[in-house]
Formats: structure tokens, C-alpha cells, sequence
């Protein structure tokens, strides 16, 4: 019988001695429910998220992680890590058990010599550009700021840099890892291989990252980025003109779209197009992009590299919002496909909802698919659904909206999801499909480091049988 009794907050009162003792040990803070900054640091990117944690570990340092995931194994509590706390299903909080919050461990060093940089498991995607774009450096970082660059980087990481650069997870040198058993380990090629293989796309599943080291490239000072703007009434064009585009696109450049409102209360359908080298080079494969249709606004031009990773900030990166997303990839963006979207977005259940679709190409798909856990290499679309609002009340509609959408276009996807996207309420079965052939490898190190499956509020890999000195044989997946 564990001491706090597993996923329980009401024992909270009655295990006074163990959270002062857990108190005593940790450098960072520690809250419980009633404590100041309680209510603010159970809070979450997914404002549809509500959930109570029994404990909130406010990591300094290793040592504290190391403490926390202790008490969590020894007393059988739910785990849960906080990164930049932007993943869409809630993973970082949960009800009744820990979260370790790496937040305040958010330091961040460039080396431009080599061009590498240490990033520690709290700090965002924000505040790592504005230190690499000191050195006119970067790695590929997300669509958004303020996206926790751990947790990106374990899920794969899609970015504005892809094309040329590759995944967050391809530029990934070495991290270091807080495992189930308390070790402290460092996965590099050379270092506990297997470790370093997995945390290359396998997500959380493996242990707590409390750093990363980058490869960086040199980006900038200015890019060419922004959003060609048409009428939704033109969308069906817009989407068929795109499709056959991104086909024509170097590894440098970068071409998304949105179905979306804008800032104007217009729905319509933008083009967020990037590229990453010359600026003269950019406007010339850019060219057919802007030049296409009658745009209502064409926003593209030479930007600061941070401002065109913020460029979709106001829309999508806001804490608190209420969401429900769902999301696939395509190998094929077709007309059937291109119609349930272009219907959806005239159903638009409020003016924030939106549908994203990213390209990946390039450098991401050269990348042999067993090298890394992350193994959806081929070229395809990231298609996304994503309810917005502000009111809880109005959640039902929101949810019934996107998952209608979602059951017409799901059948002409793969089937398979970028693993930073996976729902909340996604069918276990899509988790393995999604890794593919790898899963089997993924649940071998699954097996090797976290055996009880201490680390499962993620897109979970399930560990095998093991056997128990006190149960005997029991599946370790609760």
C-alpha cells in the first residue's frame, strides 16, 4: 500500500509530514492545493484542461527532479512534466498526482564557435531564438514562441527550419535525462545510444529531459516571411494552387495555410510563407505564391527570424484559451480533402477556431525512417482542426464541430498523426501506428528505462510484461 495512496488528492491533509519532508528537500518550491500560486501553476497552455495535481514540484536543478520522481515512484502518484506546457492534451498536469515543473530551469547558453547551444528543460522556444539570434544562429524550432523546446523536441519538432535543417530532433547532439529508477544519464551517439534514439521523437515516454544540446545554423539577420490573405469565398482555388506549389519548393523555403478569421473578423484563407537564405533568392521562389489569385493583403517581407516565429502568436499561442484539436497527416492533399475543409471552415463554430496545414519536405524526409524514433520521413501534410473559444460552456458545440470535420477527413488520411498532435481522447492503436515499425524498438526501450511506466501522461508506449518480486507477472501500464 503506497503512503499517499495513489492519484488521491484528498490525502493531501493527511500526509502533512511526507510534503514537508518533500518540502525540505527540494531547492525549488513545492505546492499543494490552498498554497499562493497554487491556482496560477496548475494552469496549462489548453485552458480546457482543469486539473488538480496533489503536488507541484517547481524544480531548481537535477537534484530536485531526481526528488520528485522519487516520491512519485515510492508512493505510487501519477507523473506529469511541465515543460512550456503547450501540448494541446493536457500532458503537463493532471489530477491528483505531481507535476514536475521544469520551469524555472530555463537557462540557455550559445556557443557560437561551435555553433551548439545547452538549453535546459524549461525554457521556451521564445527565449532560445532570442540567444541563438544574438550569433545569427537557429535550429528548427516550432510555429509558435511559446512552445516548450523540450517538449517539442521529444515529439519530432516541426518548424519554419525543417526543409533545410531537418526535425528538432535531428539537431539534438545529446540530453540529459532523469530516468524512473533516479539515474541520471546522458544520451548522446556515443552515450546509452538506445536512450538517445528514443528521445529523438519517442516523447516523454523514457524519462524527464532536464537538457538539451543543439546544433545550430546560421539564420538571418533577416528573413522573408508572412501571410498572403484571400477571401474564404476563394479558398477552394487557393488550397488547389497550393498543393501543387509546395511541390515546387526548395529545401529553403517553407509554404503552410490556414482556413481562419482574421484579425479584421474576416474568414479567409492565408498562405504563411517562409524562406530561409538570401532575401532576393526568397522573392523569386516566393513569387508564384503572391502573385496568384487577387490576395485581399499580401504581408510578406524581410523580417527579424523571432518575429516570423511569432508571426501566428496572436492567433494560437495565448494561455487559457479553450481548445479541442485534432490532427493527422496526408500524403496527399486532395480535392476531397480540400472540399470537407473549405465546407468546415464555413461551420466555423467561433472566430478563432481555425485548420493549420503544415508541408514537410526537404531535409526531414532524407532522414532514414529507423534512424530516429521519429519515423514518418516521406513527404505529406500535417492537417490540424482546431476548435477554439473562450467560454467552458460552450465547449459541447465546439467538441461535436471538430470531431464531425475530423470523422469526414480522418478516412483520407494515413490514419497516422505527428506525435506533438496526438488528442487526448486518440485510440491507443493510433499511438503505435503512428511510430510504425519502430514501435517495437520504442517499447524495447520503454522496457530498459522506465519498465513500470512511471512516465505514461504522453503519447504513451506501453511497456511488455514484467515480472514483480511482490506481484509476480502484472502489465506495468496503468
Amino acid at each position: 500500500m503506497s503512503m499517499l495512496g495513489r492519484n488521491d488528492a484528498s490525502v493531501v491533509g493527511g500526509s502533512a509530514a511526507v510534503v514537508a519532508r518533500f518540502r525540505e528537500r527540494l531547492r525549488g518550491s513545492v505546492l499543494c492545493s490552498g498554497d499562493a500560486g497554487y491556482e496560477e501553476a496548475r494552469r496549462v497552455w489548453n485552458g480546457n484542461i482543469d486539473r488538480r495535481p496533489f503536488i507541484i514540484a517547481r524544480c531548481s536543478g537535477v537534484a530536485d527532479v531526481i526528488q520528485a520522481v522519487e516520491l512519485a515512484r515510492t508512493n505510487g502518484l501519477l507523473l506529469s512534466v511541465r515543460g512550456g506546457a503547450h501540448n494541446a492534451a493536457g500532458h503537463a498536469t493532471c489530477d491528483g498526482g505531481i507535476v514536475i515543473d521544469l520551469s524555472p530551469m530555463n537557462a540557455i547558453r550559445i556557443d557560437p564557435a561551435r555553433r551548439t547551444a545547452f538549453v535546459q528543460g524549461g525554457a521556451t522556444w521564445a527565449a532560445f531564438d532570442r540567444e541563438a539570434q544574438a550569433f545569427g544562429l537557429a535550429t528548427t524550432g516550432g510555429t509558435v514562441s511559446n512552445t516548450g523546446v523540450a517538449g517539442l523536441t521529444l515529439g519530432g519538432g516541426l518548424g519554419w527550419l525543417m526543409g533545410a535543417a531537418g526535425l528538432s530532433c535531428d539537431n539534438l547532439v545529446s540530453a540529459d535525462v532523469v530516468t524512473a529508477d533516479g539515474r541520471f544519464l546522458r544520451a548522446s551517439a556515443t552515450e546509452h545510444e538506445d536512450l538517445f534514439w528514443g528521445v529523438r521523437g519517442g516523447g516523454g515516454n523514457f524519462g524527464i529531459v532536464t537538457a538539451l544540446d543543439f546544433r545550430l545554423h546560421p539564420v538571418g539577420p533577416l528573413v522573408l516571411g508572412g501571410m498572403v490573405l484571400h477571401p474564404l469565398a476563394h479558398a477552394t482555388d487557393v488550397l488547389r494552387f497550393y498543393q501543387e506549389f509546395v511541390q515546387t519548393l526548395p529545401d529553403e523555403a517553407e509554404a503552410y495555410a490556414a482556413l481562419m478569421t482574421s484579425p479584421d473578423g474576416d474568414p479567409v484563407i492565408a498562405m504563411l510563407l517562409g524562406y530561409n537564405g538570401a532575401l532576393d533568392a526568397g522573392e523569386r521562389v516566393l513569387a508564384p505564391a503572391r502573385a496568384f489569385g487577387s490576395p485581399l493583403a499580401d504581408l510578406v517581407g524581410p523580417m527579424p527570424y523571432t518575429a516570423r516565429q511569432s508571426m501566428i502568436d496572436a492567433g494560437f499561442a495565448a494561455h487559457g484559451v479553450q481548445r479541442y484539436w485534432k490532427s493527422g497527416l496526408a500524403a496527399a492533399l486532395t480535392d476531397e480533402i480540400i472540399d470537407l475543409l473549405v465546407d468546415g471552415a464555413h461551420r466555423f463554430p467561433s472566430a478563432m477556431s481555425a485548420m493549420a496545414l503544415f508541408w514537410i519536405h526537404g531535409a526531414v524526409t532524407r532522414v532514414a525512417p529507423e534512424a530516429t524514433a521519429y519515423g514518418a520521413r516521406q513527404a505529406q501534410w500535417d492537417i490540424n482542426v482546431i476548435a477554439q473559444w473562450i467560454d467552458q460552456a460552450d465547449t459541447a458545440g465546439h467538441v461535436a464541430w471538430t470531431r464531425e470535420l475530423w470523422s469526414a477527413v480522418e478516412p483520407l488520411t494515413t490514419g497516422n498523426a505527428y506525435i506533438n498532435h496526438i488528442a487526448g481522447d486518440d485510440r491507443a492503436e493510433r499511438i503505435r501506428s503512428s511510430y510504425g515499425p519502430n514501435y517495437d524498438r520504442l517499447v524495447a526501450v520503454k522496457n530498459a528505462y522506465d519498465p513500470q511506466n512511471l512516465f505514461r501522461l504522453n503519447a504513451n508506449v506501453k511497456p511488455t510484461l514484467v515480472r514483480s518480486a511482490d506481484h509476480g507477472v502484472a502489465e506495468r501500464d496503468r
